[in-house]
């Protein structure tokens, strides 16, 4: 046989039987005086065992390990080998989509769909509506929540859930928007700052104390308007005092 006959017998292509060739899982037949290469039945045997083998999910590593031992232990080996990680996978997958199944459950996905549920239902409750003050918000607290104590922090923002809070919420995210285009003396910043501090639970303002220095801090106001801005420097204020 040719190696066109030999590919289109076992059902590969011709470049396939040249792959396995070039890396060594198939030896190459003897030439013919013509220079063509000349197959058997063994050659024919051997490439559709090759052929399972990859099916069956070995690498061509292992596939030639397996046929360089004819006496097909170290295949049953490598076999379960394979299938304890298949059973891996399949576990690793099941997980994933449980978790899929938890988002799909959610009535809207207007959160980060890469957050855990659960930082996910906190972020829409603290942070919601369309303001775009909230919009902000919640794109902060999503870094939050990825950072390394940002599951502890979520956990203090719980009883921003409730549905009063979140009633608060509202209406101060809308005295945020309001500020967008504001002069920094403009006499709303003081008392918006005062009503935030009120609304905000105290674990949540001890920790937003401990981080009012650090250097991201200040990255996030740059985002806000100057007035904007006002109300969270006059809050920190506050917070300290």
């Amino acid at each position: 046989m040719r190696i066109g006959e030999l590919a289109r017998l076992v059902g590969v292509s011709t470049r396939t039987v040249r792959h396995y060739h070039h890396i060594g899982v198939l030896s190459e037949p003897e030439r013919l005086v013509n220079g063509y290469r000349e197959y058997g039945l063994r050659d024919a045997v051997l490439l559709a065992r090759v052929r399972r083998l990859a099916e069956l999910g070995l690498s061509l590593d292992e596939v030639r390990d397996v046929l360089a031992d004819d006496q097909g232990r170290e295949l049953r080996e490598v076999l379960l080998e394979l299938d304890t990680d298949l059973a891996g996978q399949q576990e690793a997958l099941r997980v994933r989509r449980e978790k899929l199944a938890g988002l799909l459950a959610l009535a809207d996905l207007d959160a980060d769909p890469t957050l855990p549920p659960e930082a996910a239902a906190v972020l829409r409750s603290v942070a919601p509506g369309t303001s775009r003050f909230a919009e902000m918000d919640r794109e902060m607290l999503a870094l939050v929540s990825g950072l390394e104590q940002g599951s502890a922090f979520m956990e203090l923002l719980k009883p921003l859930t409730e549905p009063e809070a979140v009633a608060r919420s509202h209406a101060l995210y809308a005295r945020l928007d309001e500020l967008q285009d504001a002069p920094t003396d403009d006499p709303r910043i003081d008392l918006l700052a005062r009503d935030l501090a009120a609304h905000l639970p105290a674990p949540v303002i001890e920790t937003m104390i401990q981080n009012l220095d650090v250097p991201w801090s200040r990255t996030v106001l740059d985002e806000f308007s100057p007035a904007q801005a006002e109300v969270f420097e006059r809050l920190g204020h506050l917070l300290k005092d």
